[in-house]
């Protein structure tokens, strides 16, 4: 018989659910939508019984799609995306939300509610903070335990687990509360470089004052390398998910982080990029945010990127992560926020297109009559929900400049352009800083929803001047967190062996050297826009307002 490994991730608005041989072929996919909650600005909520609910039958949908035989799945591993979980008496939900509802559970990572406690976690200075990028973000656990404690104290009382999305999931098959080193390290603060297998600075919890975090086992203190075997799965989740009762479990990772895993195997054998071929590349994970992932075997300190991570992906090397919390996400916001969006979806479908397609068609037409001169004037800052690198700066706001009374077709597609173009310009920022403190990027590992748009990958290349390399398999995320399943079945002796054995390239897209003058003064525009915007609050602020 076949073997068939399962990588389950949980993004921000699906369960996705892939089923892959040891050689890496996709088998099969199954996907199923979950709820969300906004019950105030800059509040994002979800349920931990509805997420789990969705994965059973994105399960059972990916097992249908192909016909799987649901003996032939050996091993399973889970990815996330950072987002709390609340649990109490019997690992039972309770509640994260205003409403006191107690299906809400779930503080998503985008949720922005606890920046007033980052930034008093900010003013300690504290000594962990090195290893956050030298600022902890909002979208990090321990501000959203400050909040929880200080505005619900009734479910803080009652709390018995604070978990990580992807912890829980591994919970949730195998009953083994075992926590990742990606999860851990990453959004909680947890030194995986120090002692026999890391630990958590407790004098830190003491000084932001949720050192009871840690009372009742809340927390566990110690964690474990994504992909080891933590456990099987449980009669009672193999009759839900409609798999046999023993298949083995691996602990989870992040989501970006398995798209790392899913993307950088086949660098591992480029001879080319010599003894540390790492230092030559980073995973870029495109969806409603982006990850931008590069690691080495040292620790760098990179303000403003966050890190250095010990394990976090790559066992035995440091992780530096840079990102933007809007991209995908504000890609859609410019093209649907807008009169002429009806229109343009309808004209797409007509062509039998998605809406992307359709306005890189358009773009493209535009700019063979006019050439790189149709984004010279319009700007975008692409800071709608904060900067996360490398200004660590959840308060920073977008922008945009060039803006007229025409609302054209053609004016959405140029607008959709140049929002584009800033996504890439904030990528070229995060590689800027991160080769300002030794590395030496000029790849690029794409993967994520941006894989199919051809527009997206030839403007990164052009901005960067880096090579954009496109994987075999698209579903790199999947892929990474089944990478983890074949590691804990005993398949592959470890996460490299099976990056080695699972990915592999499609296609390299190279850089128009011709438009690396105009983009470089764009760039410049696109960094001058932030200390705008800088100046324009700092000279608001000597303004009272009665």
């Amino acid at each position: 018989m076949e073997k068939i490994f399962l990588g389950i991730d949980v993004g921000t608005n699906s369960v996705r659910v892939g089923a892959f041989d040891q050689q890496g072929k996709l088998r099969g996919k199954g996907e199923h939508p979950i709820r969300i909650w906004r019950p105030k600005p800059d509040y994002v909520e979800q349920s931990s019984e509805d997420i789990w609910r969705a994965t059973c039958m994105a399960t059972r949908s990916c097992l249908a799609s192909e016909k799987i035989d649901p003996n032939a799945v050996r091993g399973i591993s889970f990815d996330a995306t950072c987002s709390l979980v609340a649990l109490g008496e019997g690992f039972e939900p309770i509640t994260v939300s205003p409403t006191a509802r107690k299906t809400q559970n779930v503080i998503v990572w985008m949720d922005h509610r606890a920046i007033g406690q980052a930034e008093a976690i900010n003013k300690t200075e504290h000594e962990v903070l090195r290893y956050v990028g030298g600022r902890i973000s909002p979208e990090m656990e321990p501000p959203k335990l400050m909040w929880l404690k200080e505005n619900l104290p009734d479910t803080w009382k009652k709390a018995r687990r604070f978990m990580d999305l992807a912890d829980y999931m591994v919970y949730r098959a195998c009953e083994n509360d075992a926590r990742s080193l990606c999860t851990t390290v990453c959004k909680w603060t947890y030194l995986g470089h120090e002692g026999t297998s890391g630990r958590y600075r407790m004098d830190f919890f003491e000084q932001i004052g949720i050192p009871d975090l840690f009372d009742r086992q809340q927390v566990p203190s110690e964690a474990q390398p994504p992909g080891t075997p933590i456990g099987e799965l449980t009669e009672a989740a193999a009759q839900e998910l409609g798999l046999r009762q023993g298949v083995s479990i691996g602990v989870g990772i992040i989501d970006a982080h398995a798209g790392g895993i899913g993307s950088l195997g086949s660098l591992l054998d480029d001879a080319g990029l010599g003894e540390n071929p790492f230092d030559y590349a980073i995973a870029l994970i495109g969806g409603t945010s982006s990850c931008h992932m590069a690691v080495s075997q040292s620790p760098r300190f990179i303000s403003g990127v966050w890190g250095p991570y010990y394990g976090a992906m790559i066992p035995g090397m440091w992780l530096n992560e840079g990102g933007q919390s809007a991209t995908g996400s504000l890609i859609d916001l410019v093209i649907k926020n807008n009169s002429s969006y009806a229109g343009l979806a309808k004209a797409a479908r007509a062509q039998g297109a998605d809406i992307y397609a359709f306005l890189n068609s358009r773009i493209e037409k535009i700019k063979r009559e006019r050439g790189l001169d149709i984004a010279r004037n319009l700007h975008v800052l692409p800071y709608h929900h904060g900067n996360r690198s490398p200004r660590a700066d959840p308060s920073a706001q977008g922008m945009v400049s060039g803006l007229t009374l025409s609302s054209t077709p053609d004016d959405v597609a140029l607008w959709y352009y140049a929002t584009l173009q800033a996504v890439a310009y904030g990528t070229r920022h995060i590689i800027e800083a991160m080769n300002g403190q030794g590395y030496s990027i000029k790849r690029i590992y794409l993967c994520g929803g941006q894989l199919k748009n051809e527009l997206f990958i030839q403007e990164h290349a052009d901005i960067t001047g880096c090579e954009v390399i496109i994987p075999e398999e698209a579903e790199a995320v999947l892929l990474g967190a089944a990478i983890l399943g074949t590691v804990a079945s005993g398949e592959f002796s470890d996460v490299l062996q099976g990056m080695r054995s699972m990915c592999r390239v499609s296609r390299i897209s190279h850089p128009d050297v011709s438009t690396s003058a105009f983009h470089q003064t764009k760039f410049e525009i696109f960094k001058q826009m932030y200390d705008f915007q800088k100046n324009i609050l700092k000279t608001m602020g000597k303004i009272g307002v009665t």
